[in-house]
């Protein structure tokens, strides 16, 4: 997988607490990575973090980004190959209530572990997780590419556009010399799958519907958005990762888009009704009222033709497997499963259906391209 390149790598991931992040230490974990990773204390009760039973599996320390002195230990004290840097603000609506702990943390946060990736000369590899909110919304009908133009109009989007603009000003100020650390961006669509906890996101929100036994309440049905399974990014995340630590890195150190297949761009209200098909109860309920209190984009789509055609990366899963997926881990949840035992699972068959599809970064057949520097 991803041409070895994670087996007894130093692999450090920032915001290993969040939803994103604990499904990628534990991929990590599986892959045979050394993993580092740090964050702040699990603020969803359930977390995914806890219930993977993370905190005891690899080095992991309570850090706020926001913190320069600590980020640049800990990035000293690691000495990681790699950095995934996913630590965020992630809510759209919570960064209308904290617009400046979003700036601060999306923005100065990824300043500091820029600076302290520039303080190791060492690492080979730093890729910056942002979003596919970075983009100017003109509510277009077709994808957004990477060259298409930054903006934002909330605060959440406007920081992860600004993030981009720290990313690629670090790239081409302190990371063009022969050796340097190869930076890149990746920006993935509206993530969805098992253990998201998160306020004001429809899956979590659906999920306690059904537990309380009250109807989903939808703000804005008929909104586009990219869904796809929290794997499907990640596998894009480690993708990209191997290939900078080639030697020629530098080619692929610039912004990707990771996304669903076009088939995927559905509305709110169509994944509302899937989820409700597939877990066999559920009932929606539209609030226009709650739709007009803060102002959302109607579409947001994006175009993977460059991850596709340079990295050999793809969409994995379709949506009807990544919804079942995600029930499927809802309801063995909620039934009081072993949800690392199923976690583990899901990850090897997201695994096998890209080999069997072809994927390039799960054919174990690839020999293992990373330069010499990262092999000692």
């Amino acid at each position: 997988m991803f041409d070895n390149t994670f087996s007894g790598r130093r692999v450090l991931v920032t915001g290993d607490t969040g939803f994103k992040g604990s499904w990628l230490c534990q991929w990590l974990l599986q892959l045979g990575a050394e993993v580092f990773g740090c964050g702040l204390t699990p603020t969803t009760t359930p977390s995914l973090f806890e219930l993977l039973e993370l905190e005891g599996q690899y080095d992991h320390r309570t850090i706020d980004i926001r913190d320069q002195e600590k980020v640049a230990a800990f990035v000293a004290e690691s000495r990681p190959d790699i950095v995934l840097h996913l630590a965020a603000q992630p809510l759209v609506r919570l960064s209308y209530q904290q617009p400046k702990e979003t700036f601060d943390t999306n923005v100065m946060g990824t300043l500091h572990v820029l600076e302290a990736v520039r303080q190791q000369p060492d690492i080979q590899a730093c890729v910056v997780i942002s979003s596919d909110k970075c983009y100017e919304n003109r509510e277009w009908v077709w994808g957004y590419r990477e060259q298409d133009p930054l903006g934002g109009k909330d605060p959440y989007s406007a920081s992860k556009a600004a993030t981009e603009i720290v990313t690629a000003s670090y790239r081409d100020s302190f990371f063009r010399d022969a050796g340097a650390t190869c930076v890149a961006s990746a920006r993935a669509g509206n993530v969805i799958g098992g253990g998201d906890w998160a306020q004001d996101r429809i899956v979590p929100d659906f999920v306690s519907s059904i537990l309380a036994e009250q109807p989903l309440v939808l703000r804005k049905p008929n909104a586009i958005r990219p869904w796809q399974h929290v794997l499907e990014p990640l596998s894009g995340y480690l993708a990209l990762a191997s290939r900078l630590c080639g030697a020629d890195g530098t080619q692929f150190a610039s912004g990707w888009n990771f996304g669903p297949s076009p088939a995927a761009h559905v509305t709110v209200g169509q994944l509302a009704k899937r989820l409700v098909a597939t877990w066999g109860a559920g009932e929606v309920r539209i609030d226009p009222a709650a739709a007009e209190a803060l102002p959302e984009s109607g579409i947001l789509k994006l175009d993977c033709s460059k991850a596709i055609s340079q990295l050999a990366w793809q969409p994995n899963w379709d949506f009807a497997t990544t919804i079942q997926a995600t029930v499927e881990w809802y309801r063995s949840w909620s039934e009081g499963a072993d949800m690392r035992d199923l976690t583990r699972q899901q990850i090897k068959n997201f695994e096998h259906a890209a080999s069997t599809a072809g994927a390039e970064w799960a054919d174990q057949s690839r020999q293992p391209h990373h330069s010499q520097r990262l092999a000692g």
